[in-house]
């Protein structure tokens, strides 16, 4: 039966040595791999807490840099993959949107293959598919959730990319509103400090004028004859 495989295959690959578990967490594309914590630690979602934790020790051990001498920076590489995995498994907000992506990615084999057999039936095809196959059902699954939880992943780096730059763009602002507070306090601060200076150079120009005008000598006017009215007789 299919569960019975799928612990066959967990069961063979849990006891991979030090190196392949090593080779295993650091394979090309692991950074997508290793986002299914299940994954990383070879553990059914079903577990309990007290499987999750004997599996976490283990695999920790097998991995640790200490016991890995010949190549500690890929084995702390790997420790952080397992750690990181355990510690998403203890927070049960992570665990079940781990579970969920993994439960997503089951029912969507399980719709294709519905459409599919669909098709053939109206085609007058034999009904049969490869995924019919526990193993390839299995690896189908596996595939359609890496996909799912890679997806996830772009997606908060780009909501994470956008809250970089909206938080960006909001302390510019921050800065140019400060900037633009501290010259007008600069200039303020200037205007306040000449002022006296400006009132002393006004006076001294105003007293400078009123002087220069009693300076001034006075314009004589002629004045015209006065014209007496004639008088008549």
């Amino acid at each position: 039966s299919e569960p019975y495989l799928v612990k066959q295959i967990e069961k063979r690959d849990s006891v991979l040595t030090s190196k392949q578990q090593i080779d295993r967490l650091l394979r090309p594309g692991s950074s997508y791999f290793n986002l299914n914590p299940f994954e990383v630690l070879q553990i059914d979602p079903e577990a309990t807490d007290e499987e999750l934790k004997k599996r976490f020790r283990a695999l920790s051990i097998l991995v640790h840099p200490d016991k890995n001498q010949d190549d500690p920076d890929r084995a702390q590489l790997a420790f952080e993959a397992v750690d990181k995995a355990y510690k998403n498994l203890l927070d049960p907000e992570q665990k079940k949107r781990a579970v969920d992506v993994i439960q997503a990615g089951r029912e969507y084999v399980e719709h294709n293959m519905k459409e599919k057999k669909k098709q053939l039936k109206k085609d007058g095809k034999p009904q049969f598919l490869e995924e019919d196959d526990p193993e390839m059902f299995r690896q189908a699954v596996y595939k359609q959730t890496m996909k799912l939880f890679a997806e996830l992943e772009i997606k908060r780096k780009e909501r994470e990319a956008k809250d970089m730059h909206e938080r960006k763009r909001a302390r510019e602002e921050e800065i140019e509103t400060a900037e633009k507070a501290k010259r007008e306090r600069e200039w303020q601060k200037n205007f306040e400090e000449t002022r006296d200076g400006r009132v002393d150079s006004w006076r001294s120009f105003q007293a400078g004028k009123s002087k220069a005008k009693k300076e001034k000598k006075p314009r004589s006017f002629l004045k015209p004859p006065k014209v007496k009215m004639e008088q008549r007789e």
